[in-house]
């Protein structure tokens, strides 16, 4: 077995890479950026080595970079991860040549299935069912527009050496062909080296459904059965699960067995994935192999208790494998939820800064119950502008699927971030969605379900009782902490009063709160009781509250007359008040924000990348303004009415903040 090994990565899958490798007693080295000097991943790895500036082309996929800190360090064996080099047969070439290992698979093997083009070609010639599209090379942007229409719109426009989501666009006419060929060029150049485009028809209702497969050196090869990946935005995974709410057991080992069959045709060895969309009669068709690992593993891990890296690692080091397909079984159920640097409630634009707080979850592992949080940040470091905005994977296991999503309402509730935006709100609103809870879901759930992006949750009433019994009890608690403080009173409890109003979301409702030692009774004016219990003390962030017996967790922050909740995907502000401060609240002005209709201000922190208009330019709904680049993706911003330039204050390579004004209009 390998002594030590490289991770050629960062972040939470170098961390992640790190713990089975101690796990095996194996020594990891880390390579790091300028900017990832302080990284968890340097931290947790026995060796580090810094291997140049901020961006990804100056550092994390430079081969010759990597190579270097490979022979300074004596590694034997290297794990790519994902992303960066993973999929890049050069770099396992030049690992060959060095007598290093790749954890992964062959040269030839990544060349056949890890480039998109040369693999759904090979997919085709295999006799199986690919999507239709155009697998040559595409000069240019007009060119993708005529392949574009000669195929039908929608197209889906993509990297050939892309993954992530990364150099991926949909586009319905041929301005977005256009457009989309160049974005998705520029992206793959920047995250990849290679800005080969090829264009595939667009499925609009598909599922996203993909196998898990382990081959060795010895001909043995099983697949670890499916994982859903539908909820997706952007083409980049939001929510997964394992096993699938949709496939039944012939469909499974149908698309196991070809799986299996299409990786060991290029002889394949490794972990990889074989990607399939699968409509609602469960046809599938072979979409693509990613010849790496997979973000979503950790599902596959929950159900089948196998090591996906220690597999990897012994593949690498020429053991064949110590499992059958006899011995696969999916066991309960698991599901994943990415945490983003990105604000939900400002389109999910990426979001960057230090983690002010940040405390996951506790991880736990029982027969009932296993929560899981994979991550590669810590509280007080930096999210950087430079690299992909996921920044933990939070994962929950259960025996059946609607236990799994409880535990993950639960985790998310718990897990505490400020600092950045972030987008645990939308991922509790989707546990608690219809659709999602019913396994009723396809790639297009949060586009016709958040059509309008994302804007917050109404709580059902309901709820929000629960929540207002929950808050009247706390400032109750915080009421005679004051008046100890403050030394007004002899007897605190007796003199805080019984009756108060609790106002959050539009509703309004008076209650007089009775409390002894184990806790208090909420009367509301309508004859409702709730009974609240818990530990809450003034200061604490979380709260944890028992109401009517059922646990309600809450995220705490101050305002004043009251408490900022964040619940269930709901950011609340609740105000605490006496009959006569209601009273008099209800008389109080509304304060209106101001008028930024005339401005077009820079939605996250981003590097201006292009201008498309000038000083005096009338412009027309729609119209492309300008390009904003951050963590690795370009946005367009664009009119949202008929205007004419007044100024632009920036330009192309100008690094700007949030709310920065781009330009002003007449």
């Amino acid at each position: 077995m390998f002594d030590k090994i490289l991770i050629a990565n960062r972040g939470e899958i170098a961390c992640r890479v790190i713990k089975t490798a101690r796990k095996m007693g194996i020594k990891t080295v880390a390579v790091y950026s300028e900017a990832d000097r302080n990284a968890l991943h340097v931290e947790m790895a026995d060796e580090a080595v810094h291997i140049g500036p901020a961006p990804a082309n100056q550092s994390y996929i430079v081969i010759d970079k990597v190579m270097a800190a490979i022979r300074e360090s004596g590694a034997q064996a290297v794990h790519p991860g994902y992303g960066f080099l993973s999929e890049n047969a050069k770099f396992a070439e030049a690992l060959e040549a060095e007598g290093v290992a790749f954890i992964g698979p062959p040269v030839k093997a990544i060349e056949a299935m890890g480039d998109k083009i040369t693999s759904k070609k090979i997919a085709a010639e295999a006799g199986v069912s690919t999507v239709p599209g155009y697998m040559g090379l595409i000069g240019d942007a007009e060119e993708a527009a005529k392949i574009s229409t000669q195929i039908g719109y929608p197209v889906m426009i993509k990297a050939s050496a892309g993954g992530g989501g990364k150099g991926m666009r949909i586009a319905w006419s041929d301005e977005e062909a256009r457009e989309g060929f160049q974005s998705s060029k520029n992206e793959a150049a920047s995250s990849f080296g290679d800005d080969r485009i090829f264009i595939e028809k667009f499925v609009t209702q598909p599922r996203h459904i993909e196998i898990q497969v382990l081959c060795d050196a010895h001909g043995n090869g099983v697949y670890l059965g499916e994982r859903e990946c539908s909820i997706q935005r952007r083409n980049q995974k939001v929510v997964e699960e394992a096993p699938s709410p949709f496939l039944d057991e012939a469909t499974r080992k149908a698309m196991g067995e070809q799986a299996v069959a299409l990786a060991q045709a290029v002889g394949y060895t490794s972990a990889g994935t074989v990607e399939f969309i699968v409509d609602g009669e469960k046809n599938f068709f072979f979409l693509e192999m990613n010849t790496r690992l997979q973000v979503e593993h950790p599902v596959t891990e929950l159900i089948t208790g196998i090591d996906l890296v220690e597999q990897m690692i012994r593949i690498a080091n020429g053991e064949p494998l110590s499992i059958t397909q006899e011995d696969v079984r999916l066991t309960g159920w698991a599901i994943e939820n990415r945490l983003y640097a990105e604000d939900p409630y400002r389109g999910f634009l990426p979001s960057i800064g230090r983690l002010t707080r940040y405390r996951p979850p506790e991880e736990i592992t029982t027969p009932e119950v296993v929560v899981r949080n994979d991550t590669g940040v810590f509280e007080g470091g930096e999210i950087s502008m430079y690299y992909d905005p996921m920044i933990a994977k939070l994962c929950t296991w259960a025996p059946t699927r609607a236990e799994a999503i409880e535990a993950m309402r639960v985790a998310l509730d718990r897990f505490e971030v400020d600092g950045i935006g972030h987008n645990l709100p939308f991922l509790s609103a989707v546990m608690d969605h219809p659709k999602f809870v019913s396994g009723d879901i396809t790639t297009a759930f949060i586009a016709e379900e958040f059509p309008e992006g994302f804007v917050g949750v109404d709580l059902p009433e309901e709820e929000l009782r629960r929540i207002s019994a929950a808050c009247a009890a706390m400032n109750r608690v915080a009421e005679i902490r004051r008046t100890r403080i403050s030394g007004r009173l002899d007897n605190h409890e007796r003199r805080v009063g019984t009756l108060w109003n609790v106002a959050l979301q539009g509703m309004s409702n008076d209650l007089e709160i009775e409390a002894d030692r184990d806790g208090a009774t909420v009367r509301f004016e309508d004859g409702t009781v709730h009974r609240v219990s818990g530990d809450w003390t003034p200061g604490d962030q979380l709260a944890e509250m028992l109401v009517d017996g059922a646990p309600l967790v809450m995220k705490v922050g101050k305002v004043s007359g009251g408490f900022r909740i964040r619940c269930r995907g709901a950011d609340l502000k609740v105000h605490v008040r006496t009959p006569r401060q209601a009273e008099l609240a209800r008389l109080m002005p509304e304060k209106v924000g101001p008028d930024t209709s005339r401005l077009l201000l820079c939605p996250m922190p981003g590097l201006i990348v292009k201008i498309d208009v000038e000083v005096g330019q009338e412009v027309q709904e729609g119209q492309a303004l300008c390009t904003v680049e951050a963590m690795k993706m370009e946005n367009i911003l664009r009119a949202e009415k008929k205007a004419v330039v007044a100024k632009v204050n920036a330009g192309p390579g100008d690094s700007l903040a949030v709310d920065d004004v781009i330009m002003e209009f007449e």
